[in-house]
């Protein structure tokens, strides 16, 4: 830069003659001033008048220099110079084909017949029609086929989306001109055109295309044509569009000056409606560094609504002060004087406010809200109590939620139907199921026009409570007004409202009333199998599940309405988890291998354990694929996915595996103490023998392990159980100290642990008991000493080497078996099969 500066500068000092100073005008001078005139006076005078001319041209070069250019005009510039060299490929290509049209009308006709024969019309018209108007379609062709050939793929770009007319033959001038109507078009359908293609893209706003869109419209964008264009994109939901149509034409020099408040009010009210709330704060802090369109009341209440409905709280506190402060001086387009934009909160902010308090349960800020709304003389009105009642209620304040609503009779304030629907639902909450009957009575008495939200709040809290019959009364109420939902979700809430009850039997009635009035959807059918599965009814969710999948299956052809009865991912899951319940492992295996037929996984992480149980009923090869689908997937698979893994490797003494699957848990960070590890070793010795909980501990100290945890944790687990294999007593005695651990111990009646996939997040930082020389450590830092762990026979058992002998030929290495992916298209043609099987039967 500094090298094309200095060559800059003296080219331009080149230009100029050098600066020669009046020597006579400095003699003058001098004696004006009464200095007599030396010749090396004047030498020295004369030499600082040329340098301060080379200074002030120099300074006056650096001046019309101009500036860096910045990344983005940088890039314009290559741009450009890329536009010029194809436009010369482009003119090349036009002069090869130019000549060739001219060999083509030289060689025209028989030559040996003369020019009398040559039709000159159709060479007139075939030398008009390449100079001017379109190329033909095979010209452009072979221009592409040209382009990629010379330059690949660097200019393919300029001819996508080209629209090209393909004539198909040599046509006169006349005969292509379009009529002048034609091409006369409103500025409503031009509207209409450029919505349409830009809700067909998925430009972004710098791309090369949006620009060219936005200037081929051909429209000039006043301030209504932007809101239209807006207001259009807002009925398709295409906000992010919008938000890039008014960001390019107010980038652009001759609408940066007609920037439009209203247009942006429009904008912001859309990203509303879209629940953008994000966005919409940050054209809301445009506005304000903006004089021209700085906001006003509908802006404020715009953004208010936009951030109460995210539960924005701090984010609108802050709003509201803006509102109350000057604009700062830096603001730009600052051209009024004496104008002061500040404004007062209204109703409408305050209860924005109060909506963002609900999600966030901040039921103090309703204290605050009516103290600033009593300071400033706001008289709070219906939604303004509404909106507390339902903080409240979140909260879990059911006696404010109540004296809010007596507040509000009080200041003669006529409750509505979702004001109802508060009280109903704080009722139901805290058990008082006549009081929220009284309450939809007196509704109605009132005159009050109910919605469907309160009789469904209404006959939940009757089914909660085993009133199921009083509950289908209140559904025939809600039928007869306008439902915002199908009546099936009436239903199914009603049912799960019943289960949380503990009701049963009230359920499967419930369902039974439900098909006499609508067909069940998937998530009542979901509803169901997980009542069964609470009730312990297997039969029933079997024959549920069996009778849906053939429902489904039936319908899928004929109509579309069988797609609402699609098992999802929930429903295998209910019936893997009845399955599991009531030990039906056959058809556990069956369930599971039609879910991953139909695409779904099994969560690892809040369903292990169903596989954990599998595995130790004998189906461990569903262990292996899912473990297996978890790796492939990319994903760390639950602990207790490893430990069961682990515990397989040992039955089938596959070593190698199992010291692969223990550096698997290092690597992996997974945290297992020396306490779990005992008493899961214990819990399971009797799917292997001790004689090959010895060889797996000479293994794993002959090769090379991580020594990270939960490795060390590992090894010294299955030393103390090597060295506690004693008479029935030192094992009595083993037993009973595992069984006095704390916490750190896995218990296995507990509900969080009926298998090893029960395991919770084990905390790196806390104290388990340790075990070293039959000393042991407890939880409170005390030490006892157990002599039964010191006596120990070294010695494996006659029975224990006989069952060696029997099971020595059981169970295939790890290795051997296929991956995920094979035994998943195993799956896939048995059950293909067994499909043609049915067929033909």
């Amino acid at each position: 830069m500094a090298v094309s500066a200095s060559a800059s500068l003296s080219t331009v000092f080149s230009e100029h003659k050098p600066f020669e100073p009046n020597t006579e005008a400095i003699r003058q001078r001098l004696l004006r001033k009464g200095v007599f005139p030396t010749p090396k006076i004047l030498h020295a005078l004369r030499k600082k008048e040329a340098q301060k001319a080379f200074r002030r041209s120099k300074k006056r070069a650096l001046q019309e220099q101009p500036p860096p250019l910045s990344e983005a005009q940088r890039r314009a510039l290559e741009d450009d110079d890329l536009f010029r060299t194809v436009s010369a490929e482009y003119g090349a290509v036009r002069e090869e084909l130019r000549r060739r049209d001219e060999r083509a009308v030289a060689l025209s006709g028989r030559p040996w017949e003369g020019s009398k024969a040559v039709d000159l019309r159709g060479l007139a018209s075939a030398m008009e029609d390449p100079g001017g108007g379109r190329l033909r379609t095979e010209h452009l062709e072979e221009l592409r086929r040209m382009l990629a050939e010379r330059n690949e793929e660097r200019f393919r770009w300029l001819l996508v989306n080209d629209e090209v007319e393909d004539t198909g033959g040599f046509v006169d001038k006349q005969e292509r001109k379009v009529p002048k109507s034609r091409l006369v078009v409103g500025a409503e359908e031009k509207i209409r055109l450029l919505v349409d293609r830009l809700s067909a893209t998925d430009l972004s706003l710098h791309d090369w295309k949006y620009s060219r869109i936005m200037k081929q419209s051909g429209m000039f964008f006043t301030e209504m044509h932007l809101l239209k264009i807006v207001e259009r994109l807002g009925v398709l939901g295409n906000w992010s569009q919008a938000l890039s149509v008014v960001e390019w034409v107010y980038n652009e020099k001759q609408y940066k000056h007609r920037k439009s408040r209203f247009v942006y009010t429009k904008l912001l009210a859309l990203l509303g409606k879209a629940r953008r709330s994000t966005e919409a704060l940050q054209i809301f802090n445009k506005m304000r560094e903006d004089g021209q369109i700085y906001p006003d009341m509908a802006a404020y209440h715009s953004i208010a609504v936009t951030l109460g409905q995210a539960g924005l709280v701090n984010e609108l506190v802050n709003i509201v002060e803006c509102m109350k402060q000057k604009p700062s001086k830096t603001l730009k387009n600052m051209n009024r004087r004496n104008w002061d934009p500040c404004l007062e909160p209204d109703v409408i902010i305050y209860n924005a406010v109060l909506n963002a308090c609900v999600p966030s349960r901040q039921w103090k800020g309703v204290f605050w809200v009516l103290e600033q709304m009593r300071h400033r003389g706001i008289k709070p009105i219906g939604a303004t109590y509404g909106l507390a009642m339902e903080v409240m209620l979140k909260a879990r304040k059911y006696d404010l939620v109540h004296k809010f609503f007596e507040k509000m009779q009080r200041g003669g304030i006529v409750p509505k139907a979702l004001t109802y629907k508060v009280l109903v639902r704080a009722f139901s909450e805290e058990g008082k199921v006549d009081e929220a009957v009284i309450a939809v009575r007196e509704m109605e008495r009132r005159g009050v026009v109910g919605a469907a939200c309160v009789y469904y709040e209404l006959a939940c809290c009757l089914c909660n409570k085993g009133r199921w019959q009083d509950a289908i009364i209140e559904v025939e109420k809600l039928q007869t007004l306008h439902l915002t939902k199908p009546l099936e979700v009436t239903f199914t809430g009603m049912i799960l409202s019943a289960l949380d009850g503990g009701h049963i039997a009230d359920c499967i009635s419930i369902f039974k009333h439900m098909k006499d009035h609508c067909t069940p959807n998937i998530g009542t059918i979901n509803a169901m199998l997980k009542v069964y599965c609470c009730g312990d009814m297997f039969a029933k969710a079997k024959e549920l599940f069996e009778a849906t999948k053939a429902t489904y299956c039936r319908s899928k052809p004929h109509s579309a309405n069988g797609s609402s009865l699609q098992l999802d991912a929930y429903s295998f899951k209910s019936m893997l988890e009845a399955s599991a319940s009531a030990q039906q492992w056959e058809y556990f295996e069956h369930v599971y291998k039609e879910m991953t037929l139909c695409g779904h996984q099994l969560d690892h992480r809040k369903h292990s354990w169903l596989l954990v149980e599998a595995s130790r009923a004998g189906k461990w090869h569903l262990l292996e694929h899912a473990f297996d689908t978890v790796l492939e997937a990319g994903e760390i698979p639950h602990v207790s996915l490893f430990i069961a893994m682990i515990f397989q490797t040992i039955a089938q003494q596959n070593f190698a595996r199992t010291a692969s699957l223990l550096n698997g848990m290092a690597h992996a960070s997974l945290k297992v103490s020396e306490s779990q590890w005992v008493s899961l070793l214990q819990r399971d010795m009797g799917r292997f023998s001790m004689g090959r909980l010895e060889d797996l501990l000479n293994h794993l100290q002959s090769c090379n392990v991580v020594m990270e945890d939960p490795v060390p944790n590992f090894l010294k687990s299955l030393q103390y159980v090597c060295g506690t294999r004693l008479s029935k007593d030192a094992s009595t005695s083993a037993e009973s100290y595992v069984a006095s651990m704390d916490d750190d111990t896995l218990d296995e009646n507990d509900s969080d642990f009926e298998s090893v996939g029960r395991i919770q997040d084990y905390q790196p930082g806390e104290l388990s008991p340790e075990i070293n020389g039959g000393c042991v450590e407890t939880l409170d830092g005390s030490h006892y000493r157990d002599e039964s762990l010191q006596n120990y026979d070294l010695e494996p058992s006659v029975t224990d080497k006989t069952l060696d002998l029997l099971t020595a030929h059981i169970g295939t290495p790890f290795s051997d078996l296929p991956p995920a992916s094979e035994i998943l298209e195993k799956w896939r043609q048995d059950r293909t099969r067994d499909d043609m099987l049915s067929t033909r039967h």
